[in-house]
């Protein structure tokens, strides 16, 4: 029975992948097709031809990543519960679940979408409540070939049917078990209802996702943004998906789960690389981190720009043309408030400052001109505004007065120049104002990133010329949509894609930009929804960088409190949202979701962790883990013998060394004359068996054994140094080892023993 039921899913699933194939084949040629139109050296036709190019190119992307485990699941219905036909088979309708939906030539449904309502029993139904469904069963594959299949019976008369071989540890099991990789795979196939239910909550508002280690909220993250994309396509086609993480590391990690779930249109950063132009590696030291991270960062970064709109103290002359002229204190202090009144950012007001002293001045001037005899009128005003305009005292005069500035500029300025600084801030302390302190050519920092961000939403666009062109881009647009609407009929590609997502696409020849692509070079791109994954971590100044990027407030933010590391987080989460929810009518409405099973961390590791978290005084979530390990927690004395010992048990995986940043070096250099290539630094790491990381870039990832090094510097290593050793000891999903010469931090010496 065993063989027949695996040779009946196996030509089925058969069946899958020859559709597969031959919607690859069939947009393969449409792309090829739409190569060889001849659209002569007509703009329009040339944009039109590379949008269609690019759509064809992403289908066919996305057909090719969702060719592993392409199948994952079946249900089986009551005929009349399902309102279908019965197929044969115990009057029971089947319908197979996917990672895509796909169709067959008569376009009848052969494989469901995971997103779509009808697959929602795979992930939620149960004995007690099976949602109509009599059965429920696992695909397990590898590659193309189904290698086992595990069923879950609803129905009691199916079970005289039903052969026990078939009952096996569990998809979810075999999943949770399995070696890890150094990426991140999705959980698509194994999906627990409290999961699902997250997953399919509404796009409106903030849902904050709250868990311990190991529950899952990553894949959450993920698997939400899946389905928000699918199931509002056409809101977040055009305005896309923004997911933040903690560090380059963990997007390395998690990089592969949306393509393979069929979604490419997404933009994975993390903090550091949210403005433009600046990526930010690093961090500040915890003291001056905490201080950038403060709301009142913004409030001097609005004087400083303010600072920078000066009036003169006294009169100064200027020559222009081999005359003097005399600039008033007065003349500029009416025309720096003319420029105020616009409303509109330093640099784009600068051009109304400007303005009015150049007419007052070049008023002035005529007036002088005429008292000396000189044959002059209004007409000749043009000319002398011209003239003051190229003139060099003037430039330096009105530049000093009012100087056009980039954000990093700024920031290095206000850093580097103490006296500034110290007017800015005359309630601070010289102590406080000392963290600030540094050279004007140091590297930002990820506490900068917000700072920069802040700086450039009050200086607005540097060059004027290039604000012009984005406001021509946007009229363009408006433009385009019409052009679109009747693309799309001349090619009858009508329900493939919208006239405003190819408008959206239209450029010159040879810009290619997607979407993703587009949003993650424009600083002033607005998202329709937001993911951030360990969100404890985030600053009240990051969390204001985050608003701009999604002024509509649809976040999803997962994370859990008792993890937060960052000497700038919020003790909870009505704390950590103020910034975002400031000023909003709902700002007492956002929605708590709480995971509460531990699928990651064997219990005996999840067990020792939360009791050191305990003991420090941290609020940890109470959550249930779901087995255990064969291997206890070993404490050893030196960090190479615990690598030696995990890589002599011949279990293979994946194996973290954590370590303070002030010992990384070493600490990677000794373990490379040892173990060779097999060792990586940071994110090279998770592509090696060894990975050599900091509390700070473990946060999010797993792999099978961890080598905790030194646990009592990292709790001494900052205030929330608890935090940042309860991340680091659960991210084992087997082994653990701690580096220890001494006593262990209270409230683990005794799991450990």
């Amino acid at each position: 029975m065993i063989d027949s039921e695996l040779q009946h899913e196996q030509e089925y699933v058969a069946k899958l992948y020859a559709r597969l194939d031959a919607l690859q084949r069939e947009a393969e040629q449409q792309l090829d097709a739409v190569r060889l139109l001849d659209v002569g050296g007509n703009h329009q036709g040339r944009s039109e031809r590379d949008t269609f190019a690019r759509i064809y190119e992403d289908r066919i992307v996305q057909l090719r990543e969702v060719d592993e485990r392409l199948a994952f699941g079946r249900l089986e219905f009551a005929a009349e519960a399902d309102d279908g036909e019965d197929d044969g088979t115990n009057g029971s309708v089947l319908r197979y679940i996917g990672r895509i939906g796909l169709r067959d030539e008569n376009l009848q449904p052969i494989l469901l979408d995971w997103r779509v309502p009808q697959a929602s029993a795979f992930y939620q139904a149960t004995a007690a409540t099976p949602l109509g469904a009599r059965a429920r069963r696992h695909l397990l594959s590898k590659g193309r070939r189904i290698i086992r299949i595990e069923d879950e019976i609803f129905d009691a008369a199916l079970l005289e049917s039903q052969t026990k071989e078939l009952q096996g540890e569990g998809a979810l099991l075999a999943a949770l078990t399995a070696q890890r990789t150094g990426r991140m795979s999705d959980i698509v196939a194994t999906i627990q209802a409290e999961q699902d239910r997250i997953n399919r909550s509404d796009l409106r508002g903030v849902l904050v996702v709250q868990g311990g280690p190991g529950t899952g909220k990553t894949a959450v993250a993920l698997h939400r943004a899946a389905y928000l994309l699918y199931s509002h396509r056409d809101r977040l086609r055009s305005s896309g998906v923004l997911i933040v993480g903690p560090s380059r590391s963990f997007l390395q990690y998690i990089e592969a789960v949306l393509p393979s779930l069929g979604e490419t249109g997404v933009v994975l950063a993390s903090v550091g690389q949210l403005f433009p132009g600046v990526e930010a590696t690093h961090d500040d030291p915890p003291a001056v981190a905490a201080l950038k991270g403060q709301s009142v960062m913004a409030d001097l970064i609005a004087r400083a720009v303010r600072s920078r709109q000066r009036v003169p103290a006294r009169p100064e002359d200027l020559e222009v043309n081999g005359d003097r002229l005399t600039l008033h204190p007065q003349l500029v202090s009416t025309a720096i408030a003319r420029a105020r009144e616009t409303g509109k950012p330093h640099n784009e007001a600068r051009v109304t400052f400007v303005k009015n002293a150049l007419a007052a001045l070049s008023r002035q001037w005529l007036a002088q001109l005429t008292d000396a005899g000189n044959s002059m009128d209004d007409s000749d005003l043009p000319m002398l505004r011209e003239d003051l305009r190229s003139a060099e005292d003037v430039r330096i005069a009105l530049n000093t007065a009012w100087l056009p500035l980039t954000p990093q500029k700024l920031l290095q300025d206000l850093y580097a120049r103490p006296q500034w600084l110290a007017e800015l801030t005359p309630d601070w302390s010289p102590e406080r104002r000392a963290l600030l302190r540094r050279e004007r050519d140091s590297d930002f920092t990820i506490s900068d990133i917000p700072l920069l961000d802040e700086a450039a939403g009050y200086l607005g666009e540097y060059n004027i010329a290039d604000a012009a062109v984005k406001r021509e881009a946007k009229q363009q647009r408006k433009r385009d949509i019409e052009n679109a609407e009747r693309a799309i009929e001349n090619m009858q590609v009508g329900g493939l894609v919208d006239a405003k997502s190819l408008a959206d696409n239209f450029a010159e020849l040879g810009d290619r930009a997607t979407t993703a692509e587009k949003a993650a070079a424009d600083r002033t791109w607005t998202y329709g929804h937001v993911v951030v994954d360990e969100a404890q971590e985030l600053s009240p100044m990051q969390w204001r960088l985050l608003l701009r990027r999604g002024p509509s407030r649809s976040f999803t933010i997962v994370g859990d409190i008792a993890q937060a590391a960052s000497s700038a987080a919020a003790s909870t989460w009505k704390e950590a949202l103020a910034p975002l929810l400031n000023g909003s009518p709902e700002v007492d409405r956002w929605r708590l979701e709480e995971l509460t099973v531990n699928y990651r961390t064997p219990s005996q590791i999840a067990a020792a962790a939360e009791s050191m978290a305990v003991a420090h005084g941290l609020s940890v979530t109470p959550s249930r883990a779901v087995r255990s390990s064969q291997w206890p927690i070993e404490v050893v004395a030196d960090a190479a013998e615990a690598v030696r010992r995990d890589r002599a048990l011949n279990e293979g995986g994946t194996l973290a060394v954590i370590v303070l940043e002030s010992g990384i070096q070493e600490l990677n250099r000794r373990l490379t004359e040892e173990f060779g290539s097999a060792v990586g630094l940071g994110p090279i790491g998770l592509s090696r068996d060894i990975a050599v990381i900091t509390p700070q870039e473990a946060k999010g990832l797993e792999f099978d054994s961890v080598v905790v090094v030194d646990p009592n510097a990292i709790l001494a290593a900052s205030e929330r140094g608890a935090g940042a050793l309860y991340v680091a000891m659960t991210r084992a999903t087997q082994r653990l080892y701690l580096v220890s010469g001494g006593t262990l931090p209270a409230g683990i010496f005794r799991e450990a023993e």
